[in-house]
């Protein structure tokens, strides 16, 4: 069954956005930009269009959380064995885009299991999939290329990547998906905890201009940071949202185009 979208949170760069659903998949993300083509498609089709999941190998009791003036989410896990956070953030670009997610357990022993299903071109195109020990996993497909560092072994099956790693309290794991043009070299490798840091810094002090005073003031600063995330840095330009083509109500038919994202204002 569907995510109701109100059981998606927004992470971004101000350049872009991911859905993250409350089960721990990234069901929509068009990269590089807003109005790029989606690499992750389940939210308009199925798993098979797209997504990437990391969740508990046991039933869970799941709570959520934006750490208090950021974007960063945090995904609690918790299971009869244990408790563990999943957070994800995208960092502000330098040279490159990132979607960062990064496990940590708490308390007791959990097991996870990871799905990384790349379609390019809402759902349509099957990536070139290849191996490099010091790069990371690499999917091109036409112009675009994701690569994939991670600290947990990946294997291939039927056109997707997997993992399953166990973590104990006080250890985790990290996964770092990067966009690059494919005809150029591989990013190079980034330190994920810094760009956490940094990451948490930004949206920090950009709150802290926000001057408001009241009853509201969380909520209102919620919604501030969330139109952040939706606008284009690089000339100021608000989109309507982060997605496309959503029905209005669950098994209805979408109405829109999916090749285009809903803006506001040109970007």
């Amino acid at each position: 069954m569907p995510l109701r979208i109100e059981d998606y949170g927004i992470i971004g760069d101000c350049e872009t956005a991911a859905l993250v659903g409350r089960d721990g998949s990234i069901d929509w993300l068009c990269w590089p930009r807003f109005d790029s083509g989606a690499c992750f498609c389940a939210l308009l089709g199925s798993p098979e269009h797209g997504r990437w999941t990391i969740a508990p190998t046991s039933p869970a009791r799941i709570t959520r959380r934006y750490r208090p003036d950021t974007l960063i989410l945090e995904t609690r896990f918790e299971t009869d064995s244990g408790v563990a956070v999943l957070v994800d953030f995208m960092p502000l670009r330098r040279t490159h885009p990132h979607l960062i997610r990064m496990i940590t357990a708490e308390q007791g022993h959990i097991s996870f299991a990871t799905e990384l299903v790349i379609r390019f071109g809402y759902g349509e195109t099957v990536p070139w999939v290849t191996r490099n020990e010091n790069a990371g996993l690499r999917a091109v497909a036409g112009p675009d290329m994701l690569l994939l560092r991670s600290s947990v072994a990946l294997r291939g099956k039927n056109l997707k990547t997997f993992g399953e790693f166990a973590l104990s309290a006080g250890e985790s794991a990290s996964f770092v998906l990067t966009y690059s043009p494919s005809h150029l070299p591989d990013p190079a490798a980034v330190d994920a905890s810094k760009l956490m840091e940094e990451t948490d810094q930004f949206w920090r002090q950009w709150s802290s201009t926000c001057n408001i005073t009241g009853s509201w003031t969380e909520p209102v600063k919620r919604s501030l940071i969330t139109l952040k995330a939706l606008t284009y840095a690089p000339t100021g330009g608000l989109v309507a949202a982060a997605t496309t083509s959503l029905p209005e109500q669950l098994a209805a038919h979408a109405t829109g185009t999916i090749g285009t994202a809903g803006c506001a204002t040109p970007l």
